[in-house]
């Protein structure tokens, strides 16, 4: 039990944690609705010894696809209309930027997905590191192997 406790321990020390107000902006949902979720524990979070509370930026990214609309449909329209299926919303944690390529990558759920772009690209949607953006994914094939 000792060290499961000090694994979480270290866990909690290099986790980001963000204010309600950043994660109801992140999450496009009102703060009121972030409030709620934390009372009714819907939304994990930890309280500052000051009485404030902070939500861990994971517990944010774990919610971001659920809150883009109340169906799938409407979820689907905010990354405009396109007729692929397999958009994960999440949030770019790094953009490595060399020469041509960029290399962006993307929190979703706590997995992360890395694609490689143009330069270009990044300039032209003005990504930056905390922003939500969508992975679309186009394959022929999806293979599974068990772990």
């Amino acid at each position: 039990m000792a060290a499961h406790e000090k694994r979480l321990r270290e866990k909690r020390a290099t986790e980001e944690f963000v204010r309600p107000r950043d994660a109801a902006v992140q999450l496009q949902i009102s703060y009121p609705t972030v409030k709620q979720w934390i009372y009714n524990r819907k939304l994990r979070a930890v309280k500052t010894p000051g009485g404030h509370y902070r939500i861990p930026q994971s517990e944010v990214d774990r919610l971001l696809h659920r809150t883009r609309g109340h169906n799938e449909d409407e979820r689907r329209v905010s990354y405009k209309r396109i007729s692929g299926r397999n958009q994960l919303v999440g949030r770019i944690v790094d953009i490595r930027v060399s020469g041509l390529v960029a290399q962006v990558t993307l929190s979703v759920g706590g997995q992360l997905i890395t694609s490689l772009i143009t330069s270009g690209a990044v300039r032209e949607m003005q990504l930056k590191k905390g922003q939500t953006a969508a992975a679309l994914i186009k394959a022929t094939e999806v293979m599974i192997i068990r772990v």
